[in-house]
């Protein structure tokens, strides 16, 4: 247990016998472990020089306290752990760097297992300089919102995220106080019923796409870097964006309509069901169908979809955000932090 400090197997369990029993002599010790005194001599000499015995006048050992022993030794051990990460991270990046320059191929890496791409994931946020682009669909394969600080550690720093939900992910439960705080630290987040692809894409320069599983049932990825994948891979985020209805929280109402009423108005355009609006405003079903139909009566809508029609030709969610409603002309209007 004590080997990744520099203790061998048998100095520890020299070391264990006189935790049991504070104060030995070389002949107890061998007596209690099986051992000759000769075997156990030289085990007793390298923990005197590990500082973690002490030897009497009379010849016995008695051991040192194992949080004060053995606590400088841990500290080192994760000092060196962290620098051998470190020097790993540079070489993977140099070998990766020197691969692509020779074979074109490399610029799409493989990842696999639920683990590997977690750490991707949380890589790419915490290397982002500018910008993030997520396309978050339900049951995420390797990381969940309630996973994902780094998120709120690169938009603390600056990092801009546009986030496009899954409206089935937002009716989870929970899933709404993840999405406020986000969007309260500047993520931008719109909502669609469906999503073609698991995406996440960092300053426009590496994309992290799930591609399915292999035989084995492992997750697999693709890390994408300067292709026309990547650049195709922009583009459907983009497309997709422009059709998405932006997700509002708790702003200063307008003169046209209250906060509440625009948030409410965002999921249900993005298809986020009644019992989820309800329970994401604190409020009951019923409470929500009554405000939807005062939504319909005030904007002159005969059912839900025209709904949806009359509040991007009124401009109820463009007075809010400022961005421009979701498109018509074809487009269905009513088509936590970021997961992977």
């Amino acid at each position: 247990m004590l080997e990744v400090l520099g203790v061998s197997g048998d100095e520890e369990r020299v070391y264990r016998v006189l935790v049991a029993g504070h104060r030995s002599g070389p002949q107890e010790i061998a007596a209690r472990l099986g051992m000759s005194v000769s075997d156990v001599e030289p085990l007793l000499t390298a923990l005197l020089d590990k500082r973690l015995v002490s030897r009497t006048r009379a010849d016995q050992f008695v051991p040192a306290p194992p949080d004060v022993a053995l606590g400088p030794l841990l500290v080192d051990g994760q000092a060196e752990l962290e620098r051998a990460r470190a020097t790993v991270g540079q070489l993977a990046e140099q070998y990766r760097t020197n691969v692509r320059r020779r074979d074109s191929a490399q610029l799409v890496e493989v990842l696999t297992g639920a683990e590997a791409i977690r750490q991707q994931a949380l890589s790419l946020q915490r290397d982002a300089r500018e910008e993030m682009l997520w396309f978050c669909r339900q049951e995420p394969i390797a990381l969940t919102a309630a996973d994902n600080d780094e998120e709120f550690r690169a938009l603390a720093r600056g990092v801009r995220f546009k986030v496009i939900y899954e409206a089935s992910l937002l009716d989870g439960p929970g899933a709404w106080v993840g999405l406020e705080e986000g969007m309260r630290m500047g993520e931008k987040a719109r909502v669609l019923p469906s999503l073609p692809v698991r995406l996440a894409i960092a300053d426009r320069s590496v994309a992290l796409c799930p591609l399915g599983e292999e035989a084995t049932g492992e997750p697999t990825a693709a890390l994408v870097r300067g292709t026309s994948l990547l650049v195709a891979l922009i583009s459907l985020f983009e497309s997709h964006w422009e059709r998405a209805t932006p997700i509002h929280i708790d702003e200063a109402a307008d003169s046209d309509l209250s906060a509440e009423d625009r948030q409410l108005l965002s999921m249900l355009i993005g298809g986020v069901s009644d019992k989820a609006i309800a329970k994401q405003m604190s409020v009951s079903s019923r409470t929500v169908q009554r405000r939807v139909q005062d939504l319909m009566t005030r904007s002159g809508a005969r059912g839900r979809m025209q709904l949806a029609w009359q509040a991007c030709r009124l401009g109820w969610l463009d007075n809010a955000t400022g961005s421009a409603p979701p498109q018509q002309g074809g487009k269905d209007p009513a088509a936590a932090s970021a997961t992977a």
